[in-house]
């Protein structure tokens, strides 16, 4: 399991997978369709007579192309974008220079640190120690509804820094082990027929998607925690200019999950009622578990101290902000010095520092750990940022922003707030939520910037419903991962999804503002 999901990727060939004849042939329909539909919709729009600019109407057709290979999967998701960008520069919508310029962004290497130290926390194991630890409080495993929440918080505080993929897949055998003490609990009490199967149990569906959902809720409360987040920033940045640090996202962020987090296990319980309340058995696993894996490391010593050190550098800015104030000499000399993307690779390279066995030479990680993180997302968040980029210079996320605002009659921040969460969310049930935040926030701009309204709101909208794909196992890798445990039937899954989609867009529209207000972010 650990060689698995240290050297697994996002995107997976069919080869690579296990899907059954139906799933198959549907994979491969879907693939297929792709590979000659995407150059097809984008020489048709080409070649259209539209009343639009030039660069405009190239980028357009691009974009379109690489949205049909993004939904479709016909190559590798990050490829798709590395395609489109090579496009761009070949048809000269700009210099190869300007296209690849996001590439060195600082928020790129931020990424790129939170993974390396996401990868020191799954190869020796602090992460799967912190899940049994708090698997072990008093009382969480004695009842159903207490595993099941204890999973969903263990996974959100998880994937606040550690990859939403990884974090599901590192806990789903844990949950499977606890699933097996509950359906053998059952078949002892006579409470389930002798031959029944314990992959349909409702307690296993609603542990499975507690770890997918509460993932993707996790993954809201830093902006390291997802794609989208990273992403959504800095295009606001780059729009109004106001950057929100850490800390004011966490700030911002908190009590948005707590909130969603409540709703998620209110949903998740009531549609997925346990067949059994009180459970005994689970306790004993858990102590069984942590028994095996010893006292810490120093490996995993050093982890804590590098993981530590990076979100205490994070988040020390912002503490100076609101000691000092935003426009303190103080703040800007600290928060100029201490940039994320710097405290990032400072984090990672303090695991290539901080030795395990001195007298071998050898340290907490190897090089060969880095070049096993999943470097496909970090292309792909390249790629989202260099369309996004190029949407608002060209100005063709102005003409899209102007034609959807006149179409649907958006003049208000009320209207235009609800049209981006909804459009994030229904993309993002369609492709990744990095593709959805890279298409919908630049839109969403310029959408507002017509109707005379300040973009920010908006638009910090629009990022965090990216990351609400939860109806499909397709919607988030972290879906697929759970579905495939067998243990979650596609009609609860999209039944469950269905269900906190709605409640989350509501939660989206009315929480966004007020925090916003609160900590006095936008203009």
């Amino acid at each position: 399991m650990d060689k698995a999901l240290l050297g697994s990727a996002t995107y997976r060939s069919l080869g690579e997978q296990r899907l059954s004849p139906r799933e198959e042939r549907f994979e491969k329909a879907r693939r297929t369709t792709g590979l000659w539909l995407a150059p097809l919709i984008s020489v048709v729009f080409l070649l259209l007579p539209l009343d639009m600019p030039a660069d405009q109407q190239t980028l357009a057709g691009v974009l379109l192309g690489v949205i049909v290979l993004w939904v479709t999967e016909a190559v590798p998701i990050p490829i798709g974008g590395l395609i489109g960008v090579a496009a761009i520069v070949i048809l000269n919508v700009v210099p190869p220079d300007t296209a690849l310029e996001p590439f060195g962004s600082s928020t790129i290497f931020t990424f790129i640190g939170a993974f390396i130290l996401a990868q020191a926390m799954l190869k020796h194991g602090l992460a799967r120690r912190f899940a049994f630890r708090i698997l072990a409080l008093p009382r969480l495993g004695q009842s159903t509804t207490g595993v099941i929440i204890a999973f969903g918080l263990i996974t959100a505080v998880l994937s606040a820094f550690v990859s939403n993929t990884a974090t599901v897949a590192m806990l789903l055998p844990t949950a499977i082990g606890i699933l097996s003490v509950i359906a053998k609990l059952l078949q002892e009490r006579g409470l389930v027929e002798s031959n029944f199967d314990p992959l349909r149990l409702r307690v296993g569906a609603a542990i499975m998607l507690m770890l997918a959902y509460g993932a993707s809720v996790g993954g809201l409360l830093t902006p390291v925690g997802s794609p989208p987040n990273l992403i959504g920033r800095e295009l606001i940045e780059e729009a109004t200019g106001e950057r929100i640090s850490f800390a004011q996202w966490m700030g911002m962020a908190l009590p948005i999950c707590a909130v969603m987090f409540v709703i998620l296990a209110i949903v998740l319980l009531l549609l997925n009622r346990p067949e059994i309340k009180r459970i005994e058995g689970v306790a004993e696993y858990v102590a069984r578990q942590r028994a095996e894996m010893g006292p810490l490391s120093r490996a995993e010593k050093n982890t804590m101290i590098a993981f530590g050190i990076t979100v205490t550098l994070w988040i020390f800015p912002g503490v100076l902000a609101v000691i000092f104030g935003n426009d303190s000499a103080v703040y800007t000399e600290v928060s100029e010095r201490l940039d994320e993307g710097v405290v990032a690779v400072l984090g990672a390279g303090l695991l290539y520092v901080l030795p395990t066995t001195w007298r071998d030479r050898e340290f907490t990680l190897r090089w060969r750990d880095a070049a096993e993180i999943d470097w496909g997302t970090i292309v792909l968040f390249g790629t989202g940022i260099i369309f996004g980029s190029l949407l608002a210079s060209t100005g063709l996320a102005e003409t899209l922003g102007n034609g959807a605002s006149d179409a649907l009659g958006l003049s208000s921040g009320v209207t235009i707030t609800i049209f981006a969460v909804l459009l994030a969310i229904i993309v993002s049930e369609t492709t990744s939520n990095t593709a959805s935040a890279s298409v919908v926030v630049p839109i969403i701009i310029p959408v507002a910037a017509a109707a005379g309204v300040d973009p920010f709101v908006p638009a910090l909208a629009a990022t965090f419903a990216a990351s609400f794909g939860f109806m499909m196992p397709v919607s988030t890798p972290q879906n697929a991962v759970v579905y495939g445990s067998g243990a979650v039937p596609i009609t609860t899954m999209i039944r469950s999804g269905a269900s906190f989609d709605v409640l989350g867009a509501i939660l989206i529209m009315l929480t966004i503002p007020t925090m916003v207000a609160v900590l006095g972010l936008g203009s």
